[in-house]
């Protein structure tokens, strides 16, 4: 029985650019099995133009309204928890899909069932779609070997770090949606970030470098939405912002309690471990005495335990740690 694809897809106020986005759905070359889409509660036509595209829609679609505002991530959490399908893909309501999008996230999970999660480039544009001269990955930026380490299971560092997968780019396997929901609402991430953080814990993320949306970027965007314009340095700002160890500490712990919660579902032993070590490493460096003795005592602890090397940049960070 071939594979089902849905759509989980979240509104609020969005009428300017949501009909372009549906119709780039439509036009898929493998169209979605179910599109489910959530309304934050919007005050303009949202609801109307999803009404309108719903009675001519080749495929199911589900429209559900929010009773009260939940915030992007709450609201992502309920279209995810609705979807039937076997893969789901994240959608936001100003995007362009490129008409191949799903086909190519399909053939990628079907060709190795080890993939949980892709992600995928795209080419920034304008309000108006006019390319903006780069991509995303461009200004994250996500260079090879970023992209390897994903690959490899080597990259929840920098998951836990910062923001490295966005999620209108991206698409897991639902069997994992009981180890991402529900979707904590206290951290220094947001729902994109979570998904891959634990997806990634126990599964192979596919980093796919090739564009397969247009990104908009526009003042009226829920998100980011003063730092996500249209010059490179505030897309740089909005999509690579730092986490502190303290919130990196938090999203670990969390992570961790989740992954043991369900540790016999997902086979979670060996990312725990590697997660407890690195949640280890995190709080001697947040945790370093003001004592240049002591503070040197426990810089070479961590570079004769390889913490440094495995979860930092090695002796880069440790000379960091030292001088500061």
């Amino acid at each position: 029985m071939p594979n089902k694809f849905s759509i989980a897809m979240c509104t609020y106020n969005g009428a300017r650019h949501l009909r372009e986005q549906l119709d780039s759905i439509a036009a898929q070359t493998r169209p979605p099995d179910e599109l489910v889409i959530c309304d934050d509660g919007s005050t303009d036509a949202t609801r109307a133009i999803i009404r309108d595209f719903a009675a001519s829609a080749a495929f199911p679609l589900y429209f559900l309204i929010n009773e009260q505002n939940l915030g992007s991530t709450k609201n992502f959490e309920r279209a995810i928890g609705f979807c039937v399908g076997d893969y789901i893909a994240l959608s936001d309501q100003d995007d362009v899909w490129l008409p191949g999008k799903l086909a190519q996230l399909e053939a990628e999970f079907d060709r190795a069932p080890n993939i949980g999660l892709i992600f995928t480039d795209a080419e920034v544009v304008d309000e108006d779609t006019r390319p903006a001269g780069y991509t995303l990955w461009e200004k994250l930026p996500l260079g090879p070997d970023e992209r390897r380490r994903l690959r490899a299971g080597k990259g929840i560092d920098e998951l836990l770090e910062g923001s490295t997968v966005t999620g209108a780019t991206m698409a897991f396997r639902a069997r994992f949606k009981e180890l991402v929901l529900p979707i904590p609402n206290d951290l220094a991430i947001i729902h994109d970030a979570w998904i891959t953080i634990l997806v990634a814990a126990v599964s192979e993320v596919l980093p796919f470098a090739v564009p397969l949306i247009r990104y908009r970027q526009h003042g009226g965007q829920q998100v980011g939405a003063k730092e996500r314009m249209t010059d490179e340095g505030g897309v740089r700002k909005a999509l690579r912002r730092t986490n502190s160890y303290q919130e990196m500490i938090e999203i670990g712990t969390q992570a961790h309690h989740r992954l043991a919660e369900h540790r016999d579902v997902y086979k979670s032993g060996d990312a725990l471990s590697g997660l407890e070590a690195r949640l280890e490493h995190l709080r001697t460096r947040a945790n370093l005495p003001d004592g240049r003795l002591s503070r040197v005592r426990c810089v070479i602890g961590e570079l004769l335990s390889r913490r440094y090397h495995l979860y930092s940049n090695g002796f880069r960070s440790a000379v960091k740690d030292l001088l500061a």
